[in-house]
């Protein structure tokens, strides 16, 4: 399947054609979404960024949204690789990396096969990192049995494994307002990924391990998640990765869930904002 070509594209070393959006002027950050979704997910950052004189690009990952949907290539080796070849399309130095959930994991693995030329520092927003499976590094983590029902799951119905989940996604229990259209958008960038793609990469997710490759980090790294997130756990997933990482600057959202860039948005981009221009936070 071949993507939008009204937007700008370019080929991978597997001749896959991926979309990106690139806006703006300045020093780059460049935006990976999270497990399925699609550069939309970053309304409420875009503008902001932009705004404040920074150049934003955002990129679909392949089998999302307007990207061609090849099937091959959900492996992590390959999605790093992708990541690679857009930072070496636009020749961007100096790069600010902002992920958010699986999209944590792809940049990891990125930085640990591609080091940090061309990447001044990251910002893991929900990641799930450093790992998911429980193990003996991750003692606290999703037992086999709790992965292999996210896959059935996911398989069965995906659209009511979305559906169902979908509260907990925005920790609405805590107050946070979410309104119905902004539910059913996140599910529609979800089902507009294709199936297969979404999971293969939700395989890849759940399987990765990478406590090595971020002990070894040499920029600076922002660690942003919500203390309510039901999708990747605080306490085996930011606060360990804040733990390994070397001098990371860590903030808990203590009624944040998965989808704080959502509910949390004017937090979130003014703790980002504050670490590209300080290496500190904003002010409480």
């Amino acid at each position: 399947m071949t993507g939008d070509l009204a937007v700008p594209h370019f080929s991978t070393t597997d001749g896959t054609r991926l979309a990106y959006e690139d806006y703006g002027s300045g020093s780059p950050i460049l935006f990976i979404a999270g497990w399925s979704l699609s550069a939309d997910m970053w309304e409420y950052q875009l503008p902001h960024f932009v705004e404040e004189g920074y150049r934003c690009v955002l990129l679909d990952r392949r089998g999302h949204a307007r990207s061609d949907r090849p099937s091959t290539g959900y492996d992590l080796d390959t999605l790093s690789a992708d990541i690679a070849a857009l930072l070496e399309h636009l020749d961007l130095r100096e790069v600010t990396l902002v992920a958010h959930s699986f999209g944590g994991v792809e940049v990891a693995h990125y930085l640990g096969a591609y080091g940090t030329e061309r990447v001044s520092r990251t910002v893991f927003l929900a990641a799930c990192l450093p790992s998911m499976r429980r193990s003996e590094a991750n003692p606290e983590g999703l037992p086999q049995e709790a992965i292999d029902a996210t896959m059935a799951g996911l398989r069965a119905d995906r659209p009511r494994w979305l559906y169902n989940g979908s509260q907990a996604y925005f920790a609405t229990q805590f107050g946070n307002t979410v309104m119905p259209g902004m539910i059913e958008d996140t599910i529609r960038q979800i089902m507009n990924t294709a199936p297969m793609a979404s999971l293969w990469v939700q395989q890849a997710n759940l399987e990765a391990a990478h406590e090595d490759e971020l002990a070894k980090l040499d920029i600076p790294v922002l660690v942003l998640h919500g203390a309510a997130d039901a999708s990747a756990p605080v306490h085996f997933t930011g606060r360990r990765t804040a733990a390994i990482v070397p001098n990371s600057v860590y903030r808990e959202y203590p009624t944040a869930g998965h989808g704080l860039y959502v509910t949390h948005a004017d937090a979130v981009n003014a703790d980002i904002l504050s670490f590209i221009r300080t290496g500190g936070l904003s002010e409480d």
